[in-house]
């Protein structure tokens, strides 16, 4: 008999589940909530009881037995910085994700009902990989202000996945090559993997980096401080310009590459703008992490979204190729990221992290 697992990856208005045995996915539910419902609650953890019930009566629904569960894996949320990993949830880790060590995020919840599911019939709960990894090696902290350290925060989980994934089909061990891998989504997040260890990153959230479908990523310093005190700005109102309203949103009007491609195809030259110069930051991005590693590199891969679009890949090829071979994994499939963290535990593959 394979290991049955229920994974749970919350977002801010859905609860995407999927029920596992071994790697093969038995069936997923994205669970939808609408504002009306979530704007009931005060804070992010005031929805747990809510999203547990819905969870527990869909198992029911589909006639799958919960006590077949040999363990429950939920995303990982805004813990305090740790290594990359997958890790039981524990007391101290569950409080953390209830007090929401770096911030309020529907994430959170993962580990969360993880452990409370997981506890109601005695297997073990996981988190994986989540988005506060930081394994920054200390040079790369320095940002030329001392009051403002650069910081981990980007796609660890995909990245992190798509490198053993490589590592897999090459047959050698994640922790014995130096790879660049680039993810490309809502945000966009570039790191330098040195033998298992993400030394370096771009911070996807409100940093660093190549601007993508929804965030500037890095501007010039001088003109956002005066934007900041032009008086025309609420902190707020600045903060959304960059994170939501940035990137493609600002120069198109849309968040979606294929929308973009469509406006290149049919003549929209401003748009044809906005992609190359999309596809000449990110291979920036590439080289700045290729020099991070000293040029040793065993592979550039790519993966996300936008790793669908053609144009966009061969654009990176064309610009970036000549530092790396590339592999190109477009998509990213969180569900068996989550399933794959905790069945290397439970196969002896790896240990579960302590918190």
């Amino acid at each position: 008999m394979g290991i049955k697992s229920l994974i749970i990856n919350p977002g801010s208005t859905s609860t995407k589940i999927g029920v596992f045995e071994d790697e093969t996915l038995l069936f997923e539910e994205t669970l939808r909530h609408s504002t009306e419902e979530i704007a009931q609650y005060a804070s992010i953890v005031d929805q747990k009881d809510f999203r547990k019930d819905i969870i527990v009566n869909l198992l029911k629904e589909k006639d799958f037995d919960i006590n077949s569960l040999n363990m429950v894996v939920g995303r990982g949320g805004m813990l305090k910085p740790i290594p990359g990993g997958t890790y039981e949830v524990s007391d101290d880790l569950l409080e953390d994700l209830k007090i929401g060590k770096q911030g309020q995020h529907a994430s959170n919840l993962g580990g969360i009902l993880a452990r409370e599911i997981a506890d109601s019939i005695g297997v073990p709960s996981y988190i994986v990989d989540p988005v506060v990894v930081d394994e920054l090696a200390p040079v790369s902290r320095y940002s030329g202000v001392p009051e403002l350290p650069r910081i981990s925060v980007f796609h660890a989980l995909n990245q992190k996945a798509v490198a053993k994934r490589y590592a897999k089909e090459i047959g050698k061990p994640y922790n014995s090559l130096n790879l660049v891998v680039v993810h490309m989504g809502g945000g966009v997040s570039v790191g330098a993997h040195k033998e298992g260890q993400v030394i370096d990153v771009f911070n996807a959230l409100d940093g660093d980096g190549a601007f993508s479908p929804e965030r500037a990523g890095a501007v010039p310093s001088g003109a956002l401080i005066k934007l900041c005190f032009s008086g025309k700005y609420t902190e707020s109102e600045v903060y959304k310009k960059f994170v939501g309203n940035g990137g493609f949103n600002a120069y198109c009007g849309t968040n979606d590459m294929r929308d973009v491609a469509k406006m290149v195809d049919n003549g929209d030259e401003k748009a044809a703008e906005v992609r190359e110069a999309f596809i000449t930051q990110m291979a920036k991005d590439i080289g700045s992490m290729a020099c991070v590693l000293n040029g040793k590199i065993d592979q550039i891969i790519v993966t996300g979204g936008i790793a669908y679009d053609k144009t966009v890949i061969s654009g990176l090829k064309e610009k970036a190729g000549w530092i790396a071979p590339m592999t190109v994994y477009p998509g990213e499939d969180e569900l068996l990221a989550l399933v794959q963290g905790g069945l290397r535990v439970l196969n002896g593959e790896e240990k579960a992290m302590v918190y």
